[in-house]
C-alpha cells in the first residue's frame, strides 16, 4: 500500500490540532471519504461537527460548504438556479452551495420533504438538474447531515427510505473529563489552526480505488449476508429489515476499515467494527422495541453476539 498508511496518519495528526477525541467521528468521516458514501450524523449542538467536517476539507484541499436548513429553505437554495440579468437579456447560472467537495447539511431534518429530496437527488446521482440541464458535482463529493435527537418540535423526519441513502449514521458523544480540559486548554489561545493540506482531491479518488480493490474472502462475504439477513427474521423488535443495499455498504465500510488499519484484507472485526454504523439507521423498530427503549445499534449487537463468524 505504499506510503498510503503514513498519509492516513498524518491526516488524523493533522486533524487532531483542532479536533479533542471525536475518534469516533474521524472514522465515520474518513470512511465516507474513501468509499464515496455520504454520512448522518446524530448529536447535540456544540460536539464539534461543522469543525470537523471543515478541517477535513482543509486537509484534503477540498472546498467546503455549509447549509443551514431550515422550515423555509427552497430547494433552489441548495442545488442552485437561473437568474435574469436584465442588463444582457440573458440568463445567468448559479450553482448552489451543493457544489463543494464537502457538504455540510446542518440539521437537515428541519427542512421540508421536497428540500431533503432535492439534497438527497444531488448525493444519489452526483450532479444537480437546473432548468433541464444537468450539472456534475466534484468528485470526491461528500455530505454529511446532521440531526439534532433532542429537538422535534417544528422538524421533518428523514423517512426511512431516505435514510437508507447515508451509507453510515454515527451518533455523536460529549468528550471525557480529560478531553474537555484539553478543549479548555484550547480555549483562548485560537479559535482554529489553519490546517496543512496533506492530501488533494485527485490522490483521494486513487485511495478509494485502492479500498474497492481491497481483498475480501468468500467467506466474510457470506457473514455480511447472513448480518443482514438476521435484520430481516427478528420479527419481535423489527419491523423492517435492511436492504441488499445494507449489504454493499457493510462491504464497503469493512473494507475502508482495514484500509484505515493499513491492512490490504477485510477480516472479522472490520466487519463486526462497521455493522452498528451501516444498519443501525437502516432497520425500522417495532413497537416492542421502542416501548423497551431499544436502539437499532442495540438490535445490531444482538444480532451480531448470535451471527456465526467465520
Amino acid at each position: 500500500m505504499n506510503d498510503n498508511p503514513s498519509t492516513i496518519s498524518k491526516i488524523k495528526a493533522e486533524l487532531a490540532k483542532n479536533l479533542v477525541g471525536q475518534d469516533n467521528l474521524v472514522h465515520a468521516l474518513l470512511c465516507g471519504l474513501l468509499t464515496g458514501g455520504h454520512i448522518l450524523l446524530e448529536g447535540n449542538p456544540g460536539l464539534g461537527k461543522t469543525l470537523a467536517v471543515k478541517s477535513l476539507a482543509q486537509v484534503v484541499g477540498g472546498s467546503f460548504s455549509r447549509i443551514q436548513f431550515t422550515p423555509d429553505l427552497l430547494p433552489s437554495e441548495v442545488t442552485g438556479c437561473l437568474i435574469y440579468r436584465p442588463e444582457r437579456q440573458d440568463y445567468e447560472l448559479k450553482i448552489g452551495p451543493v457544489n463543494a467537495n464537502l457538504v455540510l447539511a446542518d440539521e437537515i431534518n428541519r427542512a421540508p420533504a421536497k428540500v431533503q429530496s432535492a439534497l438527497l437527488e444531488a448525493m444519489q446521482e452526483r450532479q444537480v438538474t437546473i432548468a433541464g440541464q444537468a450539472y456534475p458535482l466534484p468528485n470526491p463529493f461528500l455530505v454529511v447531515a446532521t440531526q439534532n435527537p433532542i429537538e422535534h418540535s417544528g422538524t421533518f423526519p428523514l423517512p426511512e427510505a431516505q435514510k437508507d441513502r447515508f451509507l453510515i449514521q454515527a451518533n455523536i458523544g460529549y468528550p471525557s473529563a480529560e478531553e474537555e480540559i484539553q478543549i479548555l486548554d484550547k480555549a483562548g489561545t485560537q479559535d482554529e489552526t489553519t490546517l496543512n493540506t496533506i492530501i488533494q482531491c485527485d490522490q483521494i479518488i486513487q485511495l478509494k480505488k485502492q479500498v474497492a480493490d481491497t481483498h475480501i474472502d468468500n467467506r466474510l462475504k457470506q457473514y455480511i449476508v447472513d448480518i443482514v439477513a438476521a435484520t430481516r427474521s427478528q420479527n419481535e423488535l423489527v419491523d423492517v429489515g435492511a436492504s441488499p443495499r445494507a449489504s454493499l455498504a457493510l462491504q464497503a465500510t469493512a473494507k475502508a476499515n482495514a484500509f484505515l488499519n493499513q491492512r490490504s484484507f477485510v477480516i472479522t472485526e472490520d466487519i463486526r467494527t462497521s455493522a452498528p454504523l451501516v444498519l443501525s439507521h437502516r432497520i425500522v423498530r417495532s413497537f416492542e422495541a421502542d416501548a423497551r427503549r431499544i436502539s437499532g445499534g442495540d438490535i445490531i449487537e444482538l444480532i451480531l453476539a448470535e451471527t456465526k463468524a467465520p
